[in-house]
């Protein structure tokens, strides 16, 4: 690029994923060569176009820049970038989550504007601010953030079945009953299935033909009816797959999550929400039930544990640190659950969180039950007043065991919970919970 006093753009959008499908492997190699050590090659295409700006105004050939981004740029494999960004200048001028229309559809991005850090005034989605974080917030940084041990193999992604493995109420009744030439019964390989649809919406009643993680093609076969139907339906649709693993393995699900499986297999319940989700609802789901990729599983049990993740002070976690796609928040465990800092209560505490989020849930099921057109989404749109008031007690609780005021605001509950991380994961320098408050504007 020429020296400029500005620049100004829009660069060409495209996922990591999609770089060698759209540009060719020589081209991705090249630029991944070139940008080796400034951006990881998990970055999505624009990113290059910030990092060459930053590149810019660092050898001072430029003052200013503003490009658009994919809202993703804030999100942990892009974030990169942004952090170059704040390491050689400043943020200036973002906008964090902007409605756009893109070749007719509309999508969601951001505007980020970058300088050598003398830029003042600062702005984030038009209001005054002190700084602009690396993931376009401002006030506690969570950026900051680090993954905790102690939350290692705590929550997954679930299955991916990549096929029609999901079969009906009646053919499933059917398989249940089907007799195999060696006496083994059916009910090895078939079993519920939820997805999200089932969490959020109504229970479908779907089972599913599951073959577990490495089962052989001789010993799945001695399953008699349940195979010859994933012969029939399932392998037209996997023989021409260009991922030879999905190819050679048509007969077992494409991602079917060792250590999810591993997680739960002792376990009487699990917990489940929705990766993506207007409401952050978590619920459960019993063992023997298949949860399908579109849901997080969390290995507990406990109602302790559910408490803590359906609490306000979770839930301010969840969505300051977690991604969006679009305007629906996602929640990636590795993002979202494993960096999470849970309290350590005393015994009265914990047994309080338990009796408030066992009270929530017996709430909900009684007001399920009672109609069959409601969902838990329509419970939560409407949010009547016994909900509020059970999520009321299930978040004293907590906030107790935390240690936080009842009337702790959000930048106090994120202050907390980040010292909390940086502590445990040793940082150099972790403020002490009461210590980790935001300054004031003007401070």
């Amino acid at each position: 690029w020429p020296p400029a006093e500005f620049i100004v753009g829009n660069p060409p959008f495209l996922g990591n994923r999609l770089l060698r499908r759209a540009l060719g492997s020589n081209y991705v190699e090249a630029l991944w060569d070139v940008y080796e050590g400034r951006l990881p090659p998990s970055s999505d295409l624009c990113c290059y176009w910030h990092e060459k700006a930053r590149q810019s105004i660092e050898q001072r050939r430029s003052s200013r820049a503003g490009l658009l981004a994919t809202q993703a740029i804030r999100n942990t494999t892009n974030r990169a970038v942004l952090e170059r960004i704040l390491n050689t200048g400043s943020i200036f001028f973002a906008l964090s989550d902007e409605p756009w229309v893109l070749a007719g559809a509309a999508v969601n991005l951001s505007f980020v504007g970058q300088d050598d850090g003398s830029e003042t005034p600062r702005t984030l989605d038009g209001l005054p601010v002190l700084v602009v974080n690396a993931d376009l917030t401002t006030g506690v940084d969570l950026s900051l953030a680090r993954p905790l041990n102690e939350n290692r193999g705590l929550g997954f992604y679930a299955d991916v079945k990549a096929g029609p493995f999901e079969i009906d109420r009646a053919t499933a009744a059917a398989m249940l009953a089907s007799p195999n030439p060696d006496g083994r019964q059916n009910s090895d390989v078939v079993r519920p299935w939820v997805n999200a649809a089932d969490i959020t919406g109504r229970p479908r009643g779907l089972w599913i033909i599951d073959f577990g993680v490495d089962r052989t093609i001789s010993d799945s076969a001695l399953y008699e009816a349940p195979f010859e139907y994933v012969r029939a339906v399932v392998w037209p649709a996997r023989k021409d797959t260009r991922r030879d693993a999905y190819r050679e393995r048509w007969w077992l699900h494409a991602e079917p999550v060792r250590g999810m499986r591993n997680a739960i297999a002792h376990l009487a319940r699990f917990i489940v929400t929705p990766a993506v989700s207007k409401h952050r609802i978590f619920t459960w789901l019993d063992s023997s039930v298949l949860a399908d990729h579109q849901l997080v599983v969390i290995a507990r049990e406990d109602d302790f544990t559910f408490g803590i993740l359906h609490s306000r002070v979770h839930e301010t976690w969840a969505l300051a640190i977690g991604p969006r796609l679009e305007t629906r928040p996602r929640y990636p465990p590795t993002t979202v659950l494993e960096t999470f800092p849970f309290p350590e209560p005393t015994d009265a505490q914990r047994e309080a969180i338990a009796a408030a989020a066992k009270r929530l849930v017996e709430l909900r099921d009684g007001w399920l039950a009672a109609d069959a057109a409601r969902t838990l989404t329509g419970l939560y749109n409407a949010r009547p007043t016994w909900l509020d008031m059970a999520h009321a007690d299930l978040d004293a609780a907590v906030l107790d065991a935390y240690g936080l005021p009842r009337d702790a605001g959000r930048d106090q509950v994120l202050a907390h919970l980040l010292a909390l991380n940086l502590a445990r994961a040793g940082a150099p320098d972790a403020a002490k919970p009461e210590e980790g408050l935001p300054p004031a504007v003007g401070e």
